[in-house]
């Protein structure tokens, strides 16, 4: 009769998957661009924000004390050599669709899991490229050629042990390579601190602390019935299911698949803008701003094929004592994602629900989505005529940039939409 932990694995048989890490991916990615910064310490963060925060900090920088989400004020004062580099978003995009290029050519079940992460389950590609560990050691070899970003890679037979081994046992092997397994897991993995465990944040830290939980295997020792009725005294009657996902994460245990599309039906087509409130008191400047995002959101939904029937708006209001806000949907006549359509929706929930206080955020959203193959004709406009308009303004977008056409009110200071042309994700491209 075989022990429990072989009985947890024996689904799994001998799956082998992998998932590969660039290491200080925005960090790397700048120092192989500029090879006089190989041996100095590096950054990625606006060097002109002091109150900015650091996206990524090279091994170099991180030994100084450096760490990611560190004001770069501080991390100045902590390392006074550091080099801060303006990240490049689009640039690092690239590179990511390049490695996950060089995983594609060693299997076809790749699943990007972020920007630096990538999943792979290579159990059909042993026989022709070598072990898992040989198929590691290539596809670091490749990124490195390639990239100039090192990797690490963890290994496993589900997903959740990949990234465990990763995230602890890789990062800090010389060769950056670690399987983690039913043959280990009990050794190397449970008398890891339970702060370690994939999922566990601090607030969680702190229960599972208090209820004498200290180690991950102080977790997966127990009976799944047992731990869930910890878990009801820690968090109510209804955490038996949050119970059997923690119990699993720390048994390794996690059927699903590595998906190479994770793409499902689109629900919506969203836009969104953090602003600095203290600037956006008046009615004229916000709707600037609201005008903007309407037209990207429509932008967006003929890009993609699509019109929708409803339209939201998320706004966020703080006038630094009282904080509010609202969130609102309006049905529309007809589906669309003509840009004054958009517009004027908006602009009506707007008026009827602000409240009068500074703005920080506003969010658009278009849904009930369908496609625009077919567009619904009108007696009094041509509505087919415009959407044609509409298409030719996009590839104008498309072809010169974003600010090639603008709304003449994007050139008020109120305006975002130039700031936002140079950005991918809130970030410099």
């Amino acid at each position: 009769m075989p022990d429990r932990q072989e009985v947890i694995f024996l689904d799994y048989g001998n799956r082998s998957i992998l998932l590969v890490d660039g290491q200080s991916f925005y960090a790397s990615i700048e120092k192989s661009a500029y090879p006089g910064l190989q041996n100095k310490p590096v950054a990625v963060g606006d060097p002109e924000r002091q109150s900015g925060i650091i996206l990524a900090a090279c091994p170099v920088a991180k030994a100084h004390g450096v760490t990611t989400a560190s004001r770069v004020g501080e991390a100045l004062a902590l390392c006074r050599d550091l080099v801060v580099i303006r990240p490049r978003m689009q640039r690092y995009i690239s590179t990511s669709l390049l490695i996950t290029k060089i995983c594609e050519s060693f299997t076809e079940l790749v699943e990007p899991y972020s920007i630096d992460e990538q999943f792979l389950d290579v159990t059909g590609s042993t026989g022709l490229y070598g072990s898992a560990e040989e198929i590691a050691r290539r596809i670091q070899h490749h990124v490195q050629l390639s990239t100039g970003v090192p990797t690490r890679v963890g290994i496993g037979p589900t997903k959740v042990l990949a990234k465990t081994a990763t995230e602890n046992f890789a990062k800090k092997c010389p060769g950056g390579i670690f399987r983690l397994d039913q043959h280990n897991i009990e050794r190397e993995l449970w008398p890891l601190p339970i702060h370690k465990m994939f999922m566990v944040a601090s607030r969680m830290t702190a229960r599972f602390t208090l209820y004498g939980l200290r180690t991950i295997g102080d977790v997966a020792r127990l009976e799944l019935p047992v731990f869930q009725k910890m878990m009801r005294r820690m968090m109510g009657k209804q955490s038996d299911i949050q119970a059997e996902y923690y119990w699993k994460i720390a048994n390794g245990i996690d059927p699903s698949p590595v998906v190479p599309s994770i793409a499902t039906p689109l629900q919506s087509v969203s836009h969104g803008k953090a602003l600095r409130a203290s600037l956006y008191r008046r009615r004229e400047d916000i709707e600037v701003v609201m005008l903007e995002l309407a037209v990207e959101v429509g932008r967006r939904a003929r890009r993609l094929g699509y019109q929708g029937r409803v339209i939201s708006l998320g706004v966020s209001e703080s006038d630094g004592a009282r904080a509010g806000g609202f969130h609102r949907q309006l049905t529309l006549p007809r589906p669309t994602s003509l840009t004054h359509d958009l517009i004027q929706a908006v602009l009506q929930l707007f008026h009827t629900h602000w409240q009068g206080m500074p703005v920080s955020r506003i969010t658009i959203s278009l849904n009930q989505l369908s496609s625009d193959d077919v567009q619904q004709l009108d007696l009094f406009e041509d509505r087919a005529k415009q959407f044609d308009l509409e298409l030719v303004t996009d590839e104008i977008k498309h072809r010169f940039g974003d600010i090639a056409i603008m709304r003449a009110s994007s050139l008020l200071q109120a305006g975002v939409a130039r700031e936002r042309a140079e950005q991918i994700g809130g970030h410099y491209k």
